[in-house]
């Protein structure tokens, strides 16, 4: 920008004061040149600026709701892999409970069946402990409703109050939440 640009009128005006019009002078810092703006021009630059503040108000308002909305829906998405995985666990369950009903029965050890029967069991608690489901067996723990479901209860002398005394059916975990409550016999 050339000296002569520098000192061009603003907005069409004359470089000179009109008659009756009220103008402000402002030194520019850095060329150490004055020039005059009116006050019309100073009000126009205010309302600019007001604008301008406005409309970053929203930008920054906008992106602050991009980015919950975006927290949000990875939230959702963690929420509806770990639901179907819970889904998924919980089908498998009751095969679980079958084979280990086949491997606890009493019989020839060194039936193959019975071997393969154990194979197959094991194999599937690995897939289970590889998936970050931890098998709840509560016997002689202290009675807890967030973890175990109490189907019976027996006086007994022997083990203190609310002690799991059976385990009817184990229960499951995936990390902290529960899959499927374990069904147990509470001593009171």
């Amino acid at each position: 920008m050339s000296k002569k640009d520098k000192n061009a009128p603003l907005d069409g005006q004359t470089p000179h004061e009109q008659p009756g019009e009220v103008t402000e002078e402002y030194r520019q810092e850095d060329a150490g040149e004055t020039f005059t703006v009116t006050r019309e021009q100073m009000e126009k630059m205010e309302k600019l600026a007001g604008e301008m503040a406005a409309l970053n108000d929203k930008h920054l308002r906008l992106a602050a709701e991009y980015d919950n909305y975006r927290k949000r829906t990875t939230k959702e998405k963690e929420g509806i892999y770990q639901d179907a995985k819970t889904d998924t666990i919980s089908k498998f369950l009751e095969v679980y409970d079958n084979l280990e009903r086949a491997v606890g029965q009493a019989g020839d050890e060194e039936n193959v069946h019975k071997k393969g029967m154990e194979m197959i069991f094991h194999q599937l608690t690995g897939v289970l402990e590889k998936m970050g489901v931890t098998i709840i067996d509560p016997v002689g723990e202290a009675f807890d409703p967030v973890r175990h479901n109490a189907v019976m209860h027996i006086e007994s002398d022997e083990l203190g109050e609310s002690v799991v005394s059976q385990v009817f059916q184990k229960g499951f975990l995936l990390g902290e939440k529960v899959i499927r409550f374990a069904a147990v016999q509470v001593a009171n």
